[in-house]
C-alpha cells in the first residue's frame, strides 16, 4: 500500500504543482469567452464551473479508467507508474492545452485546431479520422451498458430493448441544447462514479490488502507476457486513465460553456487528474482481485461486479454498477454530439435549427447502427472494433500533442514546447509499435515493430527540428 499511497499523493500534487506550471505557460486572461460572445441557446451556453467540471469528467471517463485500468493491472506495478506519470505529464497537459486552444479560438472543434497548426491537409485527414473515432465510441459504448441493464431488469427487457433505449437517448442528447439533458443529469451520474471510486478507495485502506511495491520490481506479471509486452500494449490498454485523444474531442464542448479562461485548470487539467485517480484506485483493487482469484478473468465487468458487491454491499454495489453503466453511455452521447459539431464546423452549417442538426445526425447514426449490428453478430467483431478504437484513440492524441507543440513554438513560449514535445515523441513510438505488432495491424515481430517505431520517431523528430530551425532561425 505504500506505493499506491505515494502514487495517489503524486497525482494530487501534480494538479497543484505541474498543473499551475502549465497554466502559467499558456497564460489565461480575462477576455470574453465564446459562451458569452456566441451564445446560441444550443451549444454555446454559459454554465456554472462546477457543473462544467462534472460534465467534462463524465465525458472523458467512459469505461477507460475502470475497465482499462483493471486489464492494465495485470502488467504489475508498471501500470501504477503509467497512470501517474501519464496523467500528470501527458494526459492532463494534453487535455488542458487542447481545451484552452479551443476556448481561445471561438470554441473550435479538434480537427480545426489541429489544422490551424499542422496544415490544411492534416486538417482534412483529421476531420474524417475524428468523426470515425466518435462513431466508434458511440457504437462501442452501447452493448456493455445494455447488457448490464438487461441483468438488472426483468427478462422481458433484454439487451436489444436497452440498446434501442440507449440509442433513443443518444439521439435526444445529441440534438437538444446542452443544458437540457447533459447539463441536468451528468452531474448526478458523475457523483455516482465518484462515489464508487471513493468507496473503493476507503475499502482499500480498511482491508489493507497486500499490493506489489516498487521494490518488488517492474516485471511484466501478465500471464501472457510473451504475447502482451508492457511496451506498447499496456500504454494502449490504459488509455483514458493516462492519456486519450478522445478527451481533446470533448474539451470544445465545455469550452463553449465556460465563462472565464481562468476556469480551465480545474475543468480540463483537474478532470484528467481526477480520472487518473479513479484509474489508480481500480488498478489497485484489481491487483487485489487477481491476487486472490488468479489472472484468468478477462471480463472487467465481472471484476467490477465482484469487488463492488464484496466491498460496498448491496446498495453500494448497485450505485457502483449504475456508475459503470452511466459512464460509457454519457461518453457515447457526447461523442455523437462532438461529431455533429465537427461536421457542422467543416460544412459551415449553423446549428440553431433542429432540421440542420438532423441533416448531420441521421447519416451518422445509421453508420453507428451498422457497426453495432456487426459487433453484436460476431463477438470477434466487437473485439476488433474495440482494438481499433483503442489505437485510433491514442493516435489522435499524437496529432493533438504535435499541434500543441507547434502552437507553443509559434507563440514564442521559449523552451516550454518541451512539455508536449516529449509526450508527443513517446506516444508516436507507442502507436507506431502497437499498429505494427498487433494482430489487427501488421502482425510483425517485436524486433521489426520496434525498429519501425524507432525509425518513425527519428523521422518525426527530424521533421520537427527542420521546421523549428526554419521558424526560429536557431537550433535547440
Amino acid at each position: 500500500m505504500i506505493t499506491f499511497t505515494l502514487c495517489l499523493l503524486a497525482l494530487i500534487a501534480g494538479y497543484f504543482l505541474y498543473g499551475r506550471f502549465i497554466e502559467r505557460i499558456f497564460g489565461p486572461d480575462d477576455r470574453k469567452t465564446p459562451a458569452l460572445t456566441k451564445t446560441d441557446g444550443v451549444d454555446y451556453i454559459p454554465l456554472p464551473t462546477w457543473k462544467i467540471f462534472m460534465i467534462q469528467f463524465l465525458n472523458i471517463a467512459g469505461l477507460g479508467p475502470i475497465f482499462g485500468a483493471i486489464m492494465g493491472a495485470k502488467f504489475g506495478v508498471s501500470s501504477y507508474l503509467w497512470i501517474v506519470f501519464g496523467s500528470i505529464f501527458a494526459g492532463a497537459v494534453h487535455d488542458y492545452l487542447a481545451g484552452m486552444l479551443s476556448l481561445r479560438n471561438g470554441g473550435e472543434s479538434l480537427p480545426e485546431i489541429i489544422g490551424r497548426y499542422l496544415g490544411t491537409t492534416t486538417k482534412q485527414v483529421m476531420r474524417g479520422f475524428t468523426v470515425l473515432l466518435m462513431i466508434l465510441v458511440g457504437a462501442v459504448f452501447v452493448a456493455g451498458p445494455a447488457g448490464l441493464l438487461a441483468k438488472l431488469t426483468p427478462e422481458s427487457l433484454d439487451a436489444t430493448f436497452w440498446i434501442v433505449v440507449v440509442f433513443i437517448y443518444y439521439i435526444l442528447a445529441t440534438l437538444l441544447p446542452v443544458d437540457k439533458i447533459i447539463g441536468k443529469i451528468y452531474p448526478l451520474f458523475a457523483v455516482a462514479l465518484l462515489f464508487m471510486a471513493i468507496g473503493i478507495l476507503v475499502m482499500l485502506y480498511v482491508k489493507h490488502p497486500v499490493l506489489p511495491e516498487f521494490w518488488d520490481g517492474l516485471q511484466n506479471t501478465n500471464p501472457n507476457a510473451t504475447e502482451l509486452p508492457i511496451f506498447p500494449i499496456m500504454f494502449v490498454s490504459i488509455a483514458c486513465g493516462a492519456i486519450s485523444g478522445f478527451h481533446a474531442t470533448q474539451s470544445p464542448l465545455m469550452a463553449r460553456c465556460m465563462t472565464s479562461e481562468r476556469h480551465g485548470r480545474p475543468v480540463f487539467y483537474g478532470a484528467m487528474i481526477t480520472e487518473g485517480i479513479v484509474a489508480l484506485i481500480w488498478a489497485a483493487a484489481a491487483t487485489y482481485f487477481f491476487h486472490e482469484n488468479g489472472m484468468g478473468e478477462n471480463n472487467a465487468a465481472v471484476v467490477v461486479d465482484a469487488i463492488t458487491k464484496d466491498w460496498l454491499g448491496t446498495v453500494g454495489g448497485f450505485l457502483a454498477i449504475l456508475g459503470v453503466i452511466a459512464a460509457p453511455i454519457t461518453s457515447g452521447d457526447t461523442a455523437f454530439r462532438s461529431a455533429r459539431l465537427i461536421v457542422a464546423d467543416f460544412l459551415g452549417m449553423e446549428q440553431k435549427s433542429i432540421r440542420r442538426r438532423l441533416y448531420i445526425c441521421v447519416p451518422m447514426f445509421l453508420v453507428a447502427i451498422g457497426l453495432l449490428l456487426y459487433s453484436l453478430r460476431d463477438k470477434e467483431g466487437f473485439d476488433m472494433i474495440w482494438r481499433y478504437f483503442a489505437w485510433t484513440n491514442q493516435t489522435l492524441s499524437v496529432f493533438t500533442l504535435w499541434a500543441i507543440t507547434v502552437y507553443l513554438v509559434r507563440e514564442k513560449k521559449g523552451r516550454y514546447f518541451y512539455v508536449t514535445y516529449f509526450p508527443a515523441i513517446f506516444m508516436t513510438a507507442v502507436c507506431t509499435t502497437y499498429i505494427c505488432i498487433a494482430p489487427e495491424g501488421f502482425g510483425l515481430g517485436p524486433q521489426m515493430a520496434l525498429t519501425i517505431a524507432i525509425f518513425s520517431v527519428v523521422i518525426a523528430a527530424f521533421w520537427f527540428n527542420i521546421w523549428y530551425f526554419k521558424t526560429t532561425k536557431k537550433l535547440w
